[in-house]
């Protein structure tokens, strides 16, 4: 009996990776190589938790990891495969705060406080770890330069206006900002590595940099920005994050919202990224969004730009595979894998427009005369 099962579970997933073109044990570079027996049921029984734990085993290989994510979820065929052992999962996330004040530091501690040395390595110079924009770009630099020079440009950034960054990372649009348009700078994190390295990187510059929850913010700003940070925020708190945006903004002052984005208002959080990457992250949808700005904002512009989240994993990539040997021997092959894994993966899921990357521009009474994108 066992036999059987176990030879159904490979026949549906030979037929599925099919459907999208790949082949078990084929000799294309995004063909999945079984080294071991079992990746079919773990996949069928786990959805991609199952397959990305195999994955960091060993068990399967695809030398063009993001191809083979790119095909297989160009075909949306995976939405149907909903395993019963995850029901747990889909219950909490759509059903519990997961990121309340106390959770919501996990991501911190687990994926952002990982090590400078390790993030300078894999990304650009001024550490800007979400989408460049690649429109006349040909370098990760230029795209990220490009990148931050836009989202100064949709703020109308001009000299001694105040700035609020939530979510500011290693606060290279803090730092941007405050040398190309003059404008005094707060941000907030709840990563204390990034916070410590922020202050001593930009102790020139007239920017603060808090450890502090967006939650706790309470104070008047001309502009805010928030880039890379809303995915960790949750559906149970995107009300609460658009009133404390609200709150501090100016009355004629811009919102900008940077956030990567999903395509149906219902789905899950991916359980391997939850489990391994950002535990408790939260892709939001259209929908979710409008109903968390819902009469408190005007929304004055969304711009999709989520093709070229591809490039730029494929650009980090290339860097992490560049410096990997000055980390092995501290992070040891089974993170490789597992970092391997998720940039390879996520850059194929934005190659299928599985997922999205937008830019909202937010006011809280409507521009006069109407806003123009620059």
């Amino acid at each position: 009996m066992l036999v059987s099962e176990t030879s159904r579970a490979h026949r549906v997933a030979a037929d599925l990776l099919c459907a999208a073109g790949i082949r078990i044990n084929g000799s294309r570079p995004w063909d999945m190589q079984l080294k071991e027996t079992g990746v079919p049921e773990r996949a069928l029984a786990h959805g991609n938790l199952g397959l990305g734990e195999a994955y960091m085993d060993g068990a399967w290989e695809a030398e063009a990891l993001d191809d083979f994510f790119a095909r297989l979820l160009g075909t949306r065929m995976t939405d149907n495969i909903q395993p019963w052992r995850l029901f747990g999962h889909v219950f909490a996330a759509r059903l519990l705060n997961r990121q309340n004040v106390r959770r919501a530091r996990q991501v911190g501690e687990q994926h952002y406080d990982l090590g400078n040395a390790f993030y300078a390595a894999m990304l650009d110079a001024r550490m800007t770890y979400t989408c460049g924009y690649w429109e006349g770009a040909s370098t990760l630099e230029q795209a990220q330069e490009a990148k931050l020079e836009m989202i100064c440009r949709k703020l109308q950034l001009r000299p001694g206006m105040r700035l609020l960054d939530i979510g500011c990372g290693w606060g290279s649009l803090m730092a941007y900002a405050a040398e190309h348009y003059g404008v005094q700078c707060v941000g907030v994190s709840i990563s204390k590595e990034q916070v410590e390295w922020a202050r001593q990187r930009h102790a020139h510059l007239p920017l603060e940099f808090r450890l502090q929850d967006y939650r706790d913010l309470d104070e008047p700003f001309d502009a805010i920005a928030s880039v890379g940070m809303f995915e960790h925020v949750g559906r149970r708190n995107h009300r609460a994050y658009m009133e404390v945006a609200h709150r501090c903004l100016r009355g004629n002052g811009l919102f900008l919202l940077h956030t990567i984005g999903k395509n149906a208002r219902r789905s899950a959080p991916d359980p391997w990224i939850d489990k391994y990457i950002f535990p408790n992250g939260d892709l939001p949808s259209i929908g979710q969004i409008g109903d968390a700005a819902d009469g408190l904002f005007v929304v004055e512009d969304l711009h999709n730009f989520g093709a070229d989240y591809d490039k730029t994993l494929m650009a980090w990539y290339r860097n992490f595979e560049a410096a990997w040997p000055r980390f092995e021997q501290e992070l040891g092959p089974r993170f490789y894998r597992m970092w391997r894994y998720y940039l390879l993966s996520c850059a194929g899921a934005f190659r299928a427009r599985d997922i999205q990357l937008w830019q909202w521009v937010l006011s809280k009474e409507g521009v006069p005369g109407g806003y123009r994108r620059p």
